[in-house]
């Protein structure tokens, strides 16, 4: 059955045209009861057994999601209308409500409603969309009820009143979320309702709970409207939020319409708003700004809601901390005020699920067991979250996920709901689940559907890879690994060849993961999604399955394996003469550690072909590495910290800094160069539908820290290019051997973050690699770990005529939307490998208290930040401790990054050396910190 409709539109060019859009409408698709003597029941999903189907409307998705994951929620019907609005809402509430709809293990049914000729409703004259949509809702759970007769309840769940009423009306069944539960008889399932905003219990004050004592806390949110029109005309600017990790009563907006970033001080100011949350903010006035000496670290022991009452244009609406050790004798020395502002609106919500613990308080007049709590996130910046709980008894000393639901302005604290119980406190596993859900990683066991593309184990080359044409049998060729001890998932191989001419052939062979990973497929799906593998402390969360990154593809000595090879003539210059690519088949002669790749080449009497190898490699990467700090690529350093593990506890035994040797040195110069290689040749193909990588200069604002650091110990730093900042770090040298690190340390910190995108959404001199000092860089050589990589390789071999390319490179916005979240994925891990780390130190040293040696980076009005090279450790000094009053001599010159007592006999500057004491402490309960004192 066909419908169709016309309507006319003008095009960009001013031509009126008409449109005719045809829906078609069958009579055949299933109701996914396998109980059902109509359809087919083959493809059924609701179970045999149900008694009640439930049909969910688009604000029950929307709002209670949590509840829906639950197991005890099952036999539900989604239609396809309201997958497609929730799709339109909320993508992250979309992508959660697939995965239940494509879980073999729940009974989540996707009906297309919209295609059934007895379930499609056209709109009415004066029905708005949303009406029409509630009435196609209405009439698929009556045609459910129609259909499948006395044999089961069909029952709508929504929390609308009118199109409760109507449905009523119309003779089908409809409850509300809350009644529904209720009918359940399972009263932890009530704490996983979202209650809408009108039904928010205020709770003015953790000591006065009484409502007749509510009063404004917070100003007004303006409306949408308002705040659109006052961003068009430059009264409002708008930015993401980020709250200061050592601080929560700071937070900061990068604005481009300013070109700078705001500083917000205290809740007050911050409005409601959450970390990452995109907000309007209005500026105060100049003379309220305040200056930078007025920044500082607090400690735990600072209330949350100590400034909340303050008038919100108040400069003095930040922390009690920060009026300490206010000397006016230096106020001529401080620096410039910043722009200072307040959030006016919140444009876009990062509400997410938050991990921690309850911290306990009493109300009065609690019904049905229904106890209040605030819940206490283990990330500083999350202000407590209020929730309602029957389960106080077996939650008190867990760590467990809340949502948020609402902020009242008229309320304190937000509003949330309990979600679920992660497991004891303290517990390591459970402290590294909550790194995972914390960073949104997922860690769940690989489907069955995923696991049926993999091909069956043991797998070895065939016959027909060896014959077929697109690949290169280079077997002959001496290839091999170097890893960091212990790799698995070995994805490169080099081989280096010394040529008649006196050239060398070199080439980098990376894993042929598209062989196996095909478009379009479960296994690609997950991939697409996981964006890459994450790399904690103890263990290794893989983006493919371990069948794939640990023996199919894994590029392991003496094993037949396919690749994907990128192979250069190069001079004994490093002069690339020529560079071809092709899909091959290799057999790596050893699989190297760096440690023993290193003791070849230092070994002078080793001269086997293996090692000579080896060291002309190594020739060649030294020469290429220089060749590239010549261009004015930037060689910076981190703080990456190595553990060793107990194999059975899997406790930290030791901890201390990386070692970085020439031969990771040598490995990474080949993989740069495969990688611009293979970036100059898909864009060369695929000028608007290439997946590059691409790191912006970072602003003059950005890299006034270091400046101001540098310029405190004498150090004139040039930025005005990569090339003048690289100079200036090679000339940045002390008799202290660990100064010049220090400093590339802090350069690293001013960086801004690089990322992947498309290549026709920018133009080309947007392009450019800051820190490599490249014009083009994409990622080619990890596709084991990286999804950016499988996508590179599908690009590459399109661009070689090998393979056609897939649709998904004819849809850029697919192709950006990829790209966004891979850079989510990205930055994940990052945080992810970062917190695990973190919490293995807390490990590490809660038996262990320690003396040691620490290196001041950053003055503040109240202490210092340090950071301990022994154990790649960062984290603030207090020279107050908790805020006590009557603590102010200190004298603080945020210019010189100084500060001494003010008679004298004391006195610290930026880069100097301190011994401290470092011991875990629990200065607020369930929330260890590793402490660090001065001695």
């Amino acid at each position: 059955m066909l419908q169709s409709k016309s309507f006319v539109k003008k095009t960009r060019q001013g031509k009126v045209v008409k449109v005719v859009r045809e829906h078609y409408l069958r009579d055949d698709i299933y109701c996914g009861a396998p109980f059902c003597k109509v359809c087919d029941v083959s493809a059924a999903r609701l179970s045999s057994t149900a008694s009640t189907v439930l049909v969910i409307d688009t604000n029950v998705v929307l709002h209670q999601i949590d509840l829906l994951e639950n197991p005890a929620i099952d036999d539900v019907v989604v239609l396809s209308i309201v997958l497609e609005e929730v799709k339109n809402k909320n993508l992250a509430v979309y992508n959660r409500l697939r995965a239940l709809c494509s879980n073999s293990n729940r009974r989540f049914f996707v009906f297309s409603n919209e295609y059934h000729k007895d379930t499609y409703v056209k709109i009415e004259n004066g029905e708005s969309p949303n009406d029409r949509n509630d009435r196609a809702i209405r009439a698929a759970a009556q045609w459910y009820q129609n259909h499948l007769g006395s044999a089961v309840r069909v029952l709508l769940i929504t929390n609308d009143r009118d199109n409760q009423r109507k449905a009523t009306k119309d003779g089908i069944p409809a409850e509300t979320v809350e009644s529904y539960v209720k009918s359940l008889c399972q009263p932890a399932l009530l704490d996983l309702i979202v209650q809408p905003p009108s039904e928010d219990v205020t709770m003015e004050d953790v000591e006065d709970l009484r409502p007749s004592k509510r009063k404004t806390i917070y100003p007004e949110h303006k409306p949408m409207s308002e705040i659109t029109s006052g961003l068009h005309r430059g009264i409002y600017h708008q930015g993401k939020l980020r709250v200061n990790r050592y601080n929560p009563f700071e937070a900061y907006v990068g604005s481009e319409s300013i070109g700078d970033e705001i500083v917000v001080y205290g809740r007050s100011n911050m409005n409601r708003a959450f970390d990452g949350d995109i907000v309007a903010v209005e500026l105060l006035p100049q003379e309220q700004w305040q200056e930078e000496k007025s920044l500082v670290i607090a400690n735990d022991e600072d209330e949350e809601g100590d400034d909340v009452h303050l008038a919100p244009s108040s400069a003095d609406d930040a922390p009690r901390v920060t009026n300490l050790n206010q000397v006016s004798t230096e106020d001529k020395n401080a620096m410039p005020a910043r722009p200072s502002g307040r959030v006016v609106g919140i444009i876009k919500r990062n509400w997410h699920s938050y991990c921690g613990s309850l911290d306990p308080m009493p109300m009065p007049g609690g019904e049905g067991g229904v106890a209040h709590a605030l819940f206490v996130s283990k990330d500083r910046r999350i202000p407590k979250i209020r929730i309602q709980t029957r389960q106080l008894g077996n939650i008190l000393d867990k760590r467990i996920i809340v949502s948020v639901d609402s902020w009242d302005r008229l309320s304190r604290y937000p509003s949330g709901h309990y979600v679920r119980t992660i497991g004891e406190i303290g517990d390591r596993d459970t402290e590294s689940e909550v790194v995972l859900i914390e960073n949104d990683i997922d860690a769940r066991p690989f489907s069955s559907q995923v696991l049926a593309c993999l091909p069956p184990l043991p797998w070895s080359v065939s016959a027909g890879d060896i014959e077929n044409p697109i690949r290169q049998d280079l077997r002959q060729l001496r290839v091999f690994s170097v890893d960091p001890p212990g790799c698995r998932d070995i994805d490169d191989a080099l081989h280096c060849t010394l040529l008649p001419s006196g050239n060398f052939e070199v080439g980098v062979h990376i894993a042929d993961v598209t062989n196996f990973v095909h478009p379009g497929t479960p296994l690609d799906d997950e991939a697409s999604q996981r964006g890459t593998s994450v790399y904690l402390v103890e263990r290794r969360i893989d983006m493919l399955p371990k069948p794939l990154t640990e023996d199919i593809c894994s590029l392991r000595a003496d094993i037949e394996r396919l690749t994907f090879s990128v192979i250069w003539e190069m001079t004994p210059e490093a002069e690339i003469i020529s560079t071809r690519y092709t899909k091959a088949i290799i057999k790596s002669c050893a699989a190297l550690s760096y440690v023993e790749a290193q003791a070849r080449m230092d070994d002078s009497r080793l001269m086997d072909p293996l090692t000579t190898d080896l060291r002309n490699l190594n020739t060649l990467a030294k020469i290429m590495r220089q060749k590239r700090i010549d261009r004015g690529a930037l060689t910076l350093a981190s703080a990456e910290v190595k553990f060793q593990i107990d194999t059975e506890t899997h406790d930290p035994l030791d901890i201390g800094m990386y070692q970085i040797r020439e031969a990771n040195q040598m490995i990474e110069e080949f993989m740069l160069a495969a990688n611009i290689s293979v970036a100059k040749k898909i864009l060369e193909h695929f000028p608007l539908s290439s997946l590059l990588r691409r790191h912006p200069s970072p602003t003059k604002e950005m890299l006034e820290p270091l400046i101001q650091t540098a310029a405190a110990v004498g150090l004139c730093l040039d930025v005005t290019s990569s090339k003048a900042l690289a100079d200036s770090l090679d000339r940045a040298v002390g008799n202290d051997p660990y100064f010049n690190k220090l400093i590339r340390i802090l350069a690293t910190r001013c960086m801004t973050q690089a990322v992947y995108f498309c290549s026709g959404d920018l133009s080309p001199p947007e392009f450019g690699h800051y820190g490599l000092a490249a014009p083009l860089y994409t990622h080619f050589t990890s596709p084991i770990r990286r999804y950016a990589d499988v996508i590179v390789h599908r690009l590459l071999a399109a661009s070689l005529g090998i393979y056609k390319l897939p649709d998904i490179f004819q849809d850029r916005s697919r192709l950006t939307s990829t790209a966004d979240n891979l850079n989510y994925r990205h930055k994940n891990a990052q945080m992810a490998s970062r917190s695990s780390v973190e919490l293995h130190t807390l490990i590490y040293f809660r038996k262990r208290p320690t003396d040691t040696e620490a290196r001041i980076l950053k003055i503040r009005s109240n202490g210092f930040i340090v950071f301990v090279p022994k154990y790649g450790i960062e984290g603030p000094v207090y020279l107050v401790s908790g805020g006590q009053k009557g603590g102010g001599d200190w004298i603080i010159d945020e210019q010189q990054q100084k500060i001494k007592k003010i008679d004298g006999e004391v006195s610290y500057g930026v880069l100097q050396t301190v011994q401290i004491h470092m011991e875990v402490v629990e200065p607020q309960p369930n929330r260890p910190k590793l402490q660090l004192t001065l001695i």
